[in-house]
């Protein structure tokens, strides 16, 4: 059995350094690969052209990986999306968040959702790439039956049809279970999600903090704020071995928020603590 698992990115975390200027892309991905890292996980173009993003990370040599793509986006242009990716080389195509109204919290909304996942993984599969989804904590929530819901989205769908890229923070904010999650999902699950987080007492406004517009709800008296790998409450070695025995194919830092640390620092931070554990 293999070690370690390549590490890559979630570029989403420098987009504070990329959007509005293309020009700066090579530039972050060159430093992005002198940090060590193997890949990045796409965050849409940043005013680039599929072939431009392809070349630039041909020439540093960072894999494309994956690249999370908003679930309306492809319900509205998946042709054109599996067209720019296929180009750029990318894998894994992922759904980074879901919609209020379908959440299994909504059992009407949620049933009505599945079938339009299924549809966009089976025509994501038969263009030769694989759906990924990506978590918060809102999928964990208990069904009637005892399920998560979580759980109850996958066995609704084909396993070619869609895959796992847990998000090891939001799960572990969910459940405190997350190496159990990753070896469950094993086969199923080739990108694990690194974040790294610190939570104390009781907080209620956690959206906020990767972008999401929420209503401000009251009785937040806790703190709750994102950190580099290794910087947070989250213990690592056992969800790094997990990730190797649920045989993933890549572990894929992010971090949302940087608050007053430049962003650059932060995945430098987190590549320095992997390779510490010899990764």
């Amino acid at each position: 059995m293999a070690n370690k698992l390549p590490v890559g990115i979630q570029v989403y975390g420098l987009r504070d350094l990329l959007e509005n200027t293309p020009e700066n892309f090579k530039d972050v991905m060159q430093k992005i690969k002198d940090m060590g890292y193997d890949g990045v996980e796409l965050a849409g173009l940043y005013g680039l052209e599929p072939e431009n993003v392809k070349a630039i990370l041909d020439e540093v040599g960072l894999v494309p990986i994956s690249a999370h793509v908003a679930f309306a986006e492809m319900m509205e242009n998946l042709d054109q999306i599996l067209k720019d990716y296929s180009t750029i080389g990318v894998k894994y195509l992922v759904m980074p968040y879901m919609a209020e109204e379908y959440r299994p919290v909504n059992p009407e909304g949620f049933e009505s959702f599945l079938p339009l996942l299924n549809e966009v993984g089976k025509k994501i599969h038969d263009a030769g790439m694989t759906f990924l989804y990506h978590n918060h904590d809102f999928e964990f929530v208990k069904l009637p039956d005892g399920r998560w819901g979580y759980d109850a989205m996958f066995e609704a769908i084909p396993h070619d049809h869609l895959m796992s890229e847990l998000d090891t923070c939001w799960c572990d904010v969910a459940t405190g279970e997350a190496t159990e999650f990753v070896e469950k999902y094993t086969d199923r699950i080739p990108v694990v999600h690194l974040k790294d987080y610190i939570k104390k007492g009781e907080v209620k406004n956690m959206y906020k903090l990767i972008g999401i517009d929420t209503e401000e709800e009251e009785g937040d008296t806790g703190y709750f704020g994102f950190r580099p790998v290794g910087f947070g409450q989250m213990i690592w070695e056992p969800v790094l071995d997990a990730s190797i025995k649920a045989n993933a194919n890549w572990v894929i830092v992010e971090q949302d928020e940087h608050y007053e640390m430049d962003p650059l620092e932060c995945a430098r931070r987190s590549r320095e603590y992997l390779k510490i554990l010899g990764w």
